[in-house]
């Protein structure tokens, strides 16, 4: 049972790590570009929400709603003023833009709240689980926060394909210069699929807040998971971030398992695994 219980928190920590690569994913698929800030934008949800959580003296989940909403918007304007300008053909200069915001972002937080690691306080809900079979036990807030997960990805599948903003993403997409022909305003759409990919950050960085501690500079390692699941699931594909993230969870909850100190090695392991045997991702961006 020891081995299932392993298995069970592996995919609950999956939905969590597919939450964070969606949107990333999404950039991509729309854009073409990696944002090499992303991490980042999940490391700077989690310190707002505790701002804002104990400022307030209140749950972090109470001010989860305010902190998207807030990064959101930040992601609207941040790509609508300023990335924009930087996408083209070449696909360097936005990769630049990015990672000179990571760093601009990293030592920010350092001014402002220092080095140590922090975690967000969940409270009692933190301490309730279910027996779903002889030891084998499932928290009720992984639970949670895993289905949260999944309808967001589902959430967002819809909107991509059954809403007027998902044609223009597609639109955007597929050629930009006769979207724009076709009166399409790709700066605002955009901005648009900046601010769902950052809202979409937001609320990973909650969840890995209550799951795990934070610190400035790890939104590097995040970056890197949100990454590997991605290019696990199919680059550009919602779903594909979700199969991706079931992996990587499920592989380093197995790791750890054998060894603590596999725990992340083993998650490189199958990151590498697919890209040496089916390199286009489990499942392909035509599948989204």
């Amino acid at each position: 049972m020891i081995w299932v219980n392993a298995l069970v928190q592996g995919l609950l920590l999956g939905g969590i790590y597919a939450l964070a690569a969606s949107g990333l994913a999404l950039v991509f698929g729309v854009m073409r570009i990696i944002n090499m800030a992303h991490g980042d934008i999940i490391v700077v949800a989690a310190f707002l929400a505790q701002v804002l959580a104990v400022g307030l003296g209140v749950s972090p989940f109470v001010v989860a709603v305010p902190v998207v909403l807030i990064v959101a918007a930040a992601g609207y304007w941040l790509q609508r003023l300023l990335v924009n300008r930087a996408l083209g053909h070449d696909p360097l200069p936005a990769l630049i833009m990015t990672f000179g915001l990571s760093i601009i972002l990293q030592n920010v937080l350092l001014s402002l709240f220092s080095a140590d690691s922090r975690r967000l306080d969940a409270g009692p809900l933190a301490d309730l689980s279910l027996a779903v079979m002889p030891g084998v036990a499932v928290g009720v807030l992984p639970l949670a926060m895993f289905g949260v997960a999944v309808l967001a990805l589902v959430g967002l599948q819809w909107v991509f394909f059954h809403t007027a903003a998902g044609r223009a993403f597609r639109a955007s997409a597929d050629d930009a210069e006769i979207a724009r022909v076709m009166g399409l305003d790709t700066n605002h759409v955009y901005a648009l699929v900046t601010s769902i990919a950052f809202g979409l950050a937001a609320l990973s960085g909650i969840f890995m807040g209550v799951y795990g501690s934070f610190d400035p500079f790890i939104g590097p390692s995040r970056l890197i998971f949100a990454f590997e699941v991605i290019v696990i699931g199919g680059m550009g594909s919602i779903y594909g971030a979700l199969m991706g993230g079931i992996l990587l969870g499920v592989s380093q909850a197995l790791g750890a398992q054998i060894n603590p100190q596999f725990q992340q090695l083993a998650g490189h392991l199958v990151f590498l695994a697919v890209i040496v045997l089916h390199p286009q991702g489990v499942l392909a961006r035509s599948k989204a």
